[in-house]
């Protein structure tokens, strides 16, 4: 009954109805859409807002509260890609450039999966650490390393050190890790009293923000449904059954290290989420012959829908299980 709850309360939420929206106004082939610039807007807004509420929290964390959360995020974001591939390779038969586009996503992170997980965990006041958009910097680019040096290692496809300059570049000067660190730096130093001064930009209407940018997915996620037909059971199998397998992995890791009940269901929703901001621009430069039709179907049509419907109340319910809540 309590991941049927969860369940209701989570499809009753204004973010995913949002996004129901989208994909619904796709549907009907309504006129709706966004100006030009919006989108990325919205997206600058929420990673720099994601930044700085989490470096005022993490200012107020010892290093003795912090030191565990992150090693347990850093062997994620590795352990994660590379258990992608294997699987892919092996039992998906996937070449081994679309096994590690799918892997750099998959070890990835969502920032929207994340955001929808902490407005779900507000909704029922349920706490968790304030550190947590600190291990969502963390996980975002290591997983992408990962899965482009299991492309490097196959003597076919061995890049040259002009690829991997544009490769790093891409991944470190890029919007989601530029706005993430900056965010979560300029949090730390300016502390409370910088709180103080954005909060009334980045606190009250980070709901609002997110419910515009979960409608825009939305109408992003309904142009690829119709690429669902040729993806195959496979791909759509593992979308789902994946991050199951990996969320109950960040679960019982950070049950482990001793998160809270909202902290290691977060934690569990990092590693089940996949990305589709900042994987897909480095794929794009490192792994051309990769098929977006592929890792973006998975990662965009798949997974997401299924986290952010099904996904987070059943993290949660295998969270409350584990604290015996």
């Amino acid at each position: 009954m309590d991941i049927l709850h969860a369940l209701v309360a989570n499809l009753q939420t204004p973010m995913f109805l949002a996004f129901l929206l989208g994909i619904t106004a796709t549907l009907i082939k309504s006129d709706l859409k966004f100006p030009d610039g919006m989108y990325a807007g919205l997206t600058i807004y929420l990673l720099f807002a994601i930044g700085l509420k989490g470096g005022v929290k993490l200012s107020n964390t010892t290093l003795l509260e912090f030191y565990k959360p992150a090693l347990a995020a850093l062997t994620l974001c590795v352990t994660i890609p590379l258990i992608a591939f294997g699987l892919l390779t092996k039992f998906g038969k996937y070449d081994k450039a679309n096994a590690a586009a799918l892997a750099a996503h998959y070890g990835s992170v969502s920032a929207v999966t994340f955001s929808e997980a902490l407005a779900f965990l507000d909704s029922l006041q349920i706490s968790y650490e304030g550190f947590m958009p600190s291990l969502l910097a963390i996980m975002e680019v290591p997983a992408i390393l990962v899965a482009l040096l299991l492309i490097k290692m196959n003597p076919k496809d061995k890049f040259e050190d002009s690829s991997w300059g544009k490769i790093l570049h891409e991944l470190f000067t890029g919007k989601g890790t530029l706005l993430l660190l900056g965010g979560l730096l300029i949090g730390m130093i300016s502390g409370k009293k910088g709180h103080e001064q954005f909060a009334p930009l980045f606190e009250t209407p980070f709901r609002g923000m997110l419910i515009l940018f979960l409608l825009e997915v939305g109408i992003v996620t309904g142009r690829r449904l119709a690429d669902l037909k040729k993806a195959g059971v496979f791909l759509i199998g593992f979308g789902i059954l994946f991050p199951i397998c990996t969320a109950m992995f960040g679960l019982f890791l950070g049950y482990g290290i001793g998160l809270s009940m909202g902290g290691a269901m977060v934690l569990g929703t990092l590693s089940a989420s996949a990305s589709y901001i900042a994987a897909p621009a480095a794929v794009r430069i490192a792994i051309p012959e990769a098929s977006p039709a592929i890792y973006l179907t998975a990662s965009l049509a798949i997974t997401f829908p299924f986290n952010l419907s099904v996904g987070l109340p059943l993290y949660l319910a295998v969270s409350k299980y584990l604290y015996g809540a």
